[in-house]
Parts: C-alpha cells; sequence; structure tokens
C-alpha cells in the first residue's frame, strides 16, 4: 500500500504541512491496515524482551489528562525499548469490577440490584464495564499509543479471574489467609469493608468535643464523689460505644480543682485545656503516673456501663487531653487494646450507617446525624465540657469520595506479618525512579496492617470459601480452590451464582471438622486491589509473549499504597519476589497555576480536545517536557507554546527535507574522510546529542530528551549549521563536493533526529519517514534507533571548532550591534575587520571561507599586533569591527560584492555566480 498516497501527501520541496488532527487519524489507520504492531513484534522476535507491564485503569468513563500522561509516558518507554532492538510488547490492560460499576448500573441503567438475581446483575455490570473498555480504547490509540489493542487483559475474563483465585488458593495454602473479627474501615456510602488503600483523605467539619467521666472507684487514688477523666474526641457519635478510657503508662497525669470538680488529664496539657474550655479558675492538685491509673474505673456518661482506665502506647500528647476515649467496635487501636484487656467489642452500627438497638436512644439514626443528639445528652447529663468544630483531614471512600468509618465486623484477610520481612526485602531489589519510592513504599508496607479483602459486594471475584451447614466451620483446601478455578476458566465467575454450592466442590467433599457434606458459599467477593494485584499472574504467567517478573511498572504516585502495593504483595507471598525489577512513578496534573483540576474551577484540560484541535503530538510534546515525578502543569497557554516549539522542530524537518530532495544516500554519500571539517564537526555534534538523548531515554528523563533536541534543532542547526549551509546549498553546482558533503552530513541528521524523536512524536516522524530518501523500512517503526559512531569522534576537531564557535559568537555580537545602530541591515550587508591574538589568527586563518562561516559579505582578517582604529567589540583574544560591505548585492546569492556588473553577459551576478552559471549552461549545451 502506497502511504503517500492515502494520505494525499503531495512530493514537493517542502512536504510536512502540519494539520495533526486530521492527518493523525489517518496514519493511525494506515498502521493498522499493515499491522505494523504485528510487523515490529515479528521483527523482534528472539530478542532480549522488555515488558513495561500496563496498570490497568478502571473502565468507567472518558479518559482525563492524568490518563494520558500515563499511558504516553509507557508509549515512549516501549516504543524506545523496541527501536532499541528489544522485544517490548505492550498488553493494554482494564479494571472492570468493583463498587463504582455497580453504582453507575443501577443508577443510570436504573438496574434494582436488590430485586435482580445476582447472574443478571453481573452481566449487566459487565456489559457497563465492557463499554468503557471499548471507549477508551478508542480513545488510548487516539493518542498514538501502540499495543496489542485486539487483545487487551480484563480483568473479568475468566483466564484472568482462574489464576486470580489460584494466587489465592497458594497464599491459603501458605497460612497467610484468615478470617477475623476485627475494625476495619468501612464506607456506609458503599456498605462494605475498605482495605487501607482504597481510603482517601479530604477536609471535613466535624465536632470537638471535651467530655468527662466520672469516677466510680477511684483504687484509692482518686476520689469517688467529684473526680472526672476528660477526654476529648471528634466523633461524638462513637460514645455510646465506649467501653474504655487509654492512658499512657509514662506520661503524667494531675487532677485539676475547678469548682465542685476534679478534672484528670495529662500534665502537660492542662493549661491548653483549660483556656479552651474558658474555665481560668482552677488549681493543679495531685499527680500520678499513668501506669499507676490502671484499673481505675469511671461510669459511662448516660449509660449504666462502666468504663475502666487502661494503658495503651498510642496514647500522646498532639491534641486533647492525654485520656483516649476507647470503643473497640470503632478503631484499629481501640480493637487492639480491647482484646488486650478483654473488653469485649461493642459495634451498635449496621452496615448502612444506622444505630441498631445497642445503641438505646439512638435506634435508626444515621452515625453522622447522631453527633449532634449525642452531644445534646450529654450536656443534659452535665458531662459536656466543652463543643466546638474543628476542619481537619478524615478518611474517605475513594470511589464514593464519602467519609467512612471504622466498624468492627469479620471479614477476611491476608496477614502481612506472615511475609513483611520478605516485602521488605523484595523492595531492596527493585531499582526506583524516583528513587525515594523505595523509602516511601518501605514505610507503607512497614507500617500497615493485615489486608482486608473481603468485599460486600456481588460485582468482583467471589472468594472461593464454603462454610459447613453443620458446624460452620470454612472449607478452603487445595482441591476445593483448584475445582473452582477450572470452573472460572471455562464458565467465569458467574458460575459461582449460577451455581449451588455441592456444583461447585469437588465429588466427595467433606468437612475437615466435623464430617458433614452440605456446604453453603461465601457470599462476599475480593477486594479489587486483589483482582489488579494478580496481574501478574495472570497476564506476564500466561501470556506467550510476556515474561516474569516485568522489567517496569509505570503508574501515578497514589499507586504506592495501590497496585505497586498490592502486585507486590500477592507476588512476594506466592514466589517470593517482587512482579517488577524497576518502578517509575509520576506525578498528578495541576492547572497552569498549580491548582488541582475541577470542573467548578473550570480549569480542566481535557485530552480529547486538545487531540482534536493541536493534535496527539503536542499533547505527547507536553508529557515530554515536563518532569513528570513530580506534579505537572498544563494549560491552554502552554500548551500554545508546546505548539511554537513543535512547529520550529517540523520546520527543521522540513529544511532537511526540502535540501535533500535531489540526494540518494546510494550515488551521492561522501564518505567521512572526505567531508570538509564543517561538516565533520557537525556530524560529530550529532554523536554527542546521540549518546546525551541515549542516556537521558535509558533514566527515563525524558525532558532531558526533549531539552536536548529542542536545543540541538534550534540552536546548532537552525541558527548555525544549516544557516551556514544555505550558501552552498542554494549557490553551488547541484553535484558540487561542498554541497553533497553537506547533504551528506545532513541526511545523517535527519535519520538520527527523526529516530531519536519517534518515541516522542509517533506520528510526525512517521510522515517524515516517508520523504527520507531511499528509507529502508516502510515504517520508521522497523528501524533501529541511532548508535554513536565511534570513527566519528574526533577530540582535536571538537576543540578546534567549539573554540571558533567562541569567535563566531563575538563576532554575531558586533553584527547585532551594528544592526541596532543601523550601520547594517542583515548579515550579508557587512564586511567585518577581526583583530585575532597569535593563537587566534592561526585558527581563523586556517579556515578556507570566514564569510561563509560568518554569513558576511567580506571578512578582513588583520595579522597579529595590528591595531584597529576606531571603537571595537572584544572577546576573548579577538576584536571585531562591522562596516558596510562594498558594492553591490548579487541577486543569486545576494553577497554585496564589488565584482556585480563586471561580467556583461551577467549584469547581476558577483565573480563567483557567474562562474557557477556559466559552467552549467556549458554542461547543459
Amino acid at each position: 500500500m502506497d502511504y503517500k498516497k492515502t494520505l494525499n501527501l503531495p512530493r514537493t520541496k517542502f512536504p510536512m504541512r502540519g494539520n495533526l488532527p486530521n492527518r493523525e487519524p489517518e496514519m493511525q489507520r494506515w498502521w493498522d491496515e499493515i499491522d505494523i504492531y504485528g510487523q515490529v513484534r515479528r521483527k523482534r522476535e528472539g530478542q532480549p524482551k522488555f515488558i513495561l507491564h500496563d496498570g490497568p485503569p478502571y473502565a468507567n468513563g472518558d479518559i482525563h489528562i492524568g490518563h494520558a500522561l500515563n499511558k504516553v509516558l509507557k508509549d515512549v518507554i516501549v516504543r524506545f525499548k523496541s527501536l532499541q532492538g528489544y522485544d517490548a510488547p505492550y498488553i493494554p490492560g482494564w479494571d472492570t469490577h468493583g463498587l463504582p460499576i455497580e453504582h453507575a448500573v443501577t443508577t443510570k441503567k436504573k438496574v434494582d440490584r436488590k430485586k435482580t438475581d445476582p447472574v443478571t446483575f453481573r452481566d449487566r455490570c459487565k456489559d457497563y464495564a465492557l463499554s468503557f473498555v471499548e471507549k477508551q480504547k478508542k480513545q488510548f490509540k487516539r493518542l498514538g499509543v501502540t499495543g496489542d489493542w485486539e487483545n487487551p487483559y480484563l480483568t473479568l475474563r475468566p483466564e484472568y479471574e482462574a489464576q486470580q483465585i489460584r494466587i489465592f488458593g497458594e497464599m491459603v495454602k501458605k497460612g497467610y489467609i484468615y478470617r477475623g473479627f476485627r475494625s476495619v474501615y468501612w464506607s456506609p456510602s458503599s456498605e462494605s469493608a475498605l482495605a487501607d488503600a482504597e481510603i482517601e483523605y479530604h477536609d471535613k467539619r466535624s465536632p470537638s468535643i471535651y467530655v468527662t467521666f466520672p469516677v466510680e472507684d477511684g483504687k484509692g487514688l482518686l476520689p469517688e464523689e467529684n473526680a472526672h477523666v476528660v477526654i476529648w474526641t471528634t466523633t461524638p457519635w462513637t460514645i455510646p460505644a465506649n467501653l474504655a478510657i487509654a492512658l499512657h503508662p509514662d506520661l503524667r497525669y494531675t487532677l485539676v480543682e475547678t469548682g465542685d470538680r476534679q478534672l484528670l488529664m495529662a500534665e502537660e496539657l492542662v493549661d491548653d485545656v483549660m483556656e479552651l474550655a474558658g474555665m481560668q479558675n482552677y488549681k493543679k492538685g495531685r499527680t500520678f503516673q499513668g501506669s499507676d491509673l490502671e484499673g481505675v474505673t469511671c461510669r459511662h456518661p448516660f449509660y449504666d456501663r462502666k468504663s475502666p482506665l487502661v494503658l495503651g502506647d498510642h496514647v500522646n500528647l498532639d491534641a486533647g487531653t492525654g485520656c483516649v476515649h476507647t470503643a473497640p467496635g470503632h478503631g484499629a487501636e481501640d480493637f487492639e487494646l480491647g482484646q488486650k484487656y478483654d473488653l469485649g467489642v461493642l459495634c451498635p452500627v449496621d452496615g448502612k450507617g444506622r444505630f441498631t438497638a445497642e445503641a438505646p436512644g439512638f435506634e435508626g439514626t444515621f452515625y453522622d446525624d447522631a453527633n449532634k443528639m449525642v452531644a445534646q445528652k450529654l450536656e443534659e447529663a452535665g458531662h459536656l465540657l466543652k463543643l466546638s468544630f474543628i476542619t481537619h483531614q478524615y478518611p474517605h471512600d475513594w470511589r464514593t469520595k464519602k467519609p467512612v468509618i471504622y466498624r468492627a465486623t469479620e471479614q477476611w484477610f491476608a496477614s502481612i506479618d506472615g511475609f513483611r520481612e520478605q516485602l521488605l526485602d523484595a523492595i531492596k531489589d527493585v531499582e526506583w525512579f524516583p528513587a525515594w519510592g523505595e523509602v516511601r513504599l518501605s514505610n507503607m508496607v512497614a507500617e500497615r496492617s493485615d489486608w482486608c479483602i473481603s468485599r460486600q459486594r456481588v460485582w468482583g471475584v467471589p472468594l472461593p470459601i464454603f462454610y459447613c451447614e453443620s458446624c460452620g466451620h470454612h472449607h478452603i483446601t487445595d482441591t476445593s480452590v483448584g475445582h473452582v478455578a477450572h470452573i472460572f476458566e471455562k464458565e467465569g465467575s458467574n458460575a459461582w451464582f449460577a451455581r449451588e454450592a455441592h456444583e461447585l466442590l469437588p465429588e466427595r467433599a467433606v468437612c475437615s471438622r466435623c464430617g458433614h457434606d452440605s456446604f453453603r458459599k461465601e457470599t462476599d467477593t475480593m477486594d479489587v486491589w486483589f483482582d489488579s494485584g494478580s496481574s501478574h499472574a495472570s497476564v506476564l504467567m500466561q501470556r506467550e509473549e510476556t515474561a516474569w517478573p516485568a522489567d517496569m511498572y509505570l503508574e501515578g504516585s497514589d499507586q504506592y499504597r495501590g497496585w505497586f502495593n498490592s502486585s507486590l504483595s500477592t507476588a512476594v507471598a506466592t514466589k517470593g519476589t517482587a512482579p517488577y525489577r524497576q518502578v517509575l512513578s509520576h506525578g498528578f496534573t495541576l492547572d497552569g497555576d498549580g491548582r488541582k483540576m475541577s470542573k467548578s474551577l473550570g480549569n480542566v484540560i481535557d485530552p480529547l480536545k486538545v487531540t482534536k484541535t493541536y493534535g496527539a503530538d503536542i499533547l505527547r510534546l507536553w508529557v515530554s517536557s515536563v518532569d513528570y515525578q513530580a506534579d505537572v502543569r498544563v494549560s491552554e497557554e502552554i500548551l500554545k507554546q508546546i505548539a511554537e516549539v513543535y512547529r520550529k522542530l517540523r520546520n527543521t524537518f522540513r529544511f532537511l527535507l526540502g535540501n535533500l530532495s535531489d540526494f540518494s544516500p546510494a550515488a551521492h554519500r561522501i564518505p567521512y574522510n572526505q567531508l570538509n571539517e564543517l561538516d565533520r564537526y557537525a556530524l560529530l555534534k550529532l554523536q554527542r546529542l546521540v549518546e546525551r538523548v541515549t542516556r537521558a531515554y535509558e533514566r527515563y528523563e525524558f525532558h532531558s530528551v526533549y531539552s536536548d533536541i529542542h536545543h540541538f534543532c534550534t540552536v546548532f542547526l537552525s541558527q548555525f549549521y544549516l544557516d551556514v549551509l544555505k550558501d552552498r546549498l542554494y549557490t553551488e553546482p547541484e553535484n558540487s563536493g561542498k554541497r553533497r558533503s553537506s547533504q551528506t552530513v545532513m541526511y545523517e541528521i535527519l535519520q538520527a533526529v527523526v529516530k531519536m524523536l519517534h518515541p516522542l512524536l509517533p506520528h510526525t516522524t512517521e510522515e517524515v519517514w516517508t520523504y527520507v530518501p531511499e528509507a529502508d523500512s516502510v515504517s520508521i517503526q522497523l528501524e533501529e534507533f541511532p548508535t554513536v559512531r565511534e570513527e566519528w569522534q574526533d577530540q582535536k576537531l571538537e576543540s578546534k571548532w567549539d573554540a571558533l564557535m567562541n569567535l563566531r559568537d563575538t563576532v554575531l555580537k558586533a553584527l547585532e550591534q551594528a544592526r541596532n545602530e543601523k550601520v547594517i541591515g542583515n548579515s550579508l550587508g557587512a564586511a567585518v575587520n577581526i583583530f585575532p591574538s597569535e593563537e587566534n589568527f592561526q585558527l581563523l586563518n586556517s579556515i578556507d571561507s570566514l564569510e561563509e562561516l560568518l554569513i558576511v559579505s567580506h571578512v578582513q582578517l588583520y595579522q597579529p599586533g595590528d591595531q584597529p582604529v576606531g571603537e571595537t567589540v572584544e572577546g576573548d583574544g579577538i576584536r571585531v569591527q562591522i562596516r558596510p560591505a562594498e558594492g553591490e548585492k548579487c541577486q543569486r546569492c545576494w553577497v554585496i560584492s564589488p565584482h556585480v556588473g563586471q561580467n556583461a553577459d551577467h549584469p547581476d551576478l558577483c565573480a563567483r555566480c557567474t562562474e557557477i552559471v556559466e559552467k552549467h549552461d556549458k554542461e547543459v549545451e
């Protein structure tokens, strides 16, 4: 297929007219038609692999600018590694289970989950998820992301679910899975338990109350008649569940006398608390060591219940009173303390966040609404010391964005303690970009509690667990898990809901505790982080074109607590090592002023609109321009600036292509040892660029790639090398050695730069490639990344021409000054007097044509020691004077020369152009 015909690209001297929004889709269709992804894979077959494993985005909604940043970064790496010669397949994936899809089906599709049988409801969820997979797939492809789009991985596919079940089974076999009654994060809005990775912190306005608990039994230390222990909390709704008050064993506590009461609190906090409570008349009394007060008993402020003083190391002096209200049913540390002191667990709140009958007086009230009711009851009982409000960071459900609570329930957990040390060791074996990622994940692993993996949802992978109908004991064996995995592999996880328990179990399954053979199924599904965290096994260990472990995981910095973490946990638990060799994280996208994007502020940048307005390559160039390891800014103004940079790069390509239109590498290429010095210098600088760019790509420093290539094109090429070449390109005979020498080097520069830019600008570089003379491959994607040519490295030549460039800068400064003073117009209107030092005289005198190098009409190089008359511009060992050139302007080369008009046949040409034209005319005859 003729690519040029499909794009209607005219083969003119100056092709490349832009219009990316229209040309890019045409190019992408051509890639699909010729199966360029398949061609690249076949060409790299048998080469070392580089596997960048795609973290699956959630299949719910259109892509946003953060998606674009992530996917483009991945594509840049994959394309670079492929050009380097690696077999670098890219398998995109999607996370397809969980609450947001359930919620969308119930709200947008009007499906009542509680009145619809699970299989039908799950089918609706599946259809919804798949619709967004297709939508996002098109949107990602529009960004120019290459990959196996026809065979992505989806967490809802049977083969994926089966492998996830096997991962779970392996963790069961190693003793890492258990069922426990604990206080866990609970989302009333989702009606489900949550793991740490599903928690976000946002500002919340909460009541701040100080409450007095009357002492009932002071153990001879505190008076029973008027002593009270003061607690502080921002969750008044948990007071009905109070079972104790925690003190720190090593803190000092003081009885504060105020009126008819004595208030116990930490000694260091007395003045702060009393000032906040507006109590000025108080006196500090007896002090106690916290450990001495263990066993003192208080009364609940409004229930007939005891509240003993217990000791806990989690108590601190950061805020409050140093006496911590303890409700084991509503806090992780509270729960542990309750277990230690055998306090029991009181959790009078149901799954919807409403109080049960275990909280008399509050039955049926939503927990947050109960805050006011509890405060009123405390005030009526005379135990509300102070009520105010604070705004603070509070945990929220990452999906519904609603506040969460702690709630004690029975859940399934993965014991992190069982393999925590292995996790920490595995982290050390990974290369982290940026380096602080290692410390961040290590700290998270070191501090995280056991992983709550059960969810009270329908749309997810079921926990393959059975319960004995006779004794209630859970049934999970290698055989039962393997049997379920085999069924899921054939039928998908819907089988769990479509079949009865006995149809999901192997024959002759019996309870290991009582021998009974009748079972019921677990109704909970797995945490979606277990879904995506199993992808290393479900994809890398199952797909023929991949390998385990992955060479790289690349996601946003929020995934240290998400996918990086869950993937590490499942891999180390089952295989003992990390599922990745390198981890690269990027920051978040902000607007041009550094603010978070939001529709209400009107500062959202939609990547789909950017591609329609500017083209995907502009968006990709923006991605390459930013230091993405921190938060990055993007705005309409920033994109306009990037578009201007793109225009300069594109014009560089147009110039190179236009001046190579008559160049045949096979016929016209000049051997390196026959190139003139200027051209060899340009090749040497190209090698320096290849060296820097390759190093930057390998360190994933794409902003350095961007800046190095941009500087090379706009400064070295446009402002120097190509500018100097114009005279010989436009005026020398077509086949002159000087012209072919320059074309040879321009050809090498074009080939190298277009390949180096390809990972960043795949559409533009593909278009350029169609005009490269005698290109070897149909597509640039089938080419090799440029490597440094050692034979083109010449330190002596580089030193010489670097010195010349410094001298040239002084001349350019003098020319600019003369132009500002109206002495000359453009540089060809100038004659230059140069007064050099001895060393610089030898250097300048070795150049064939200083006029060409300086782009002026005449240069007078004076002997060392000659003194200028008048003002000069001085540099390092050189003084320069500028005067108007004498003579007339040659209409062919534009040089001003006294020889113009001396040839009657060519009165408008200088002597050089006259010779060239006459020679040409004779050759034509």
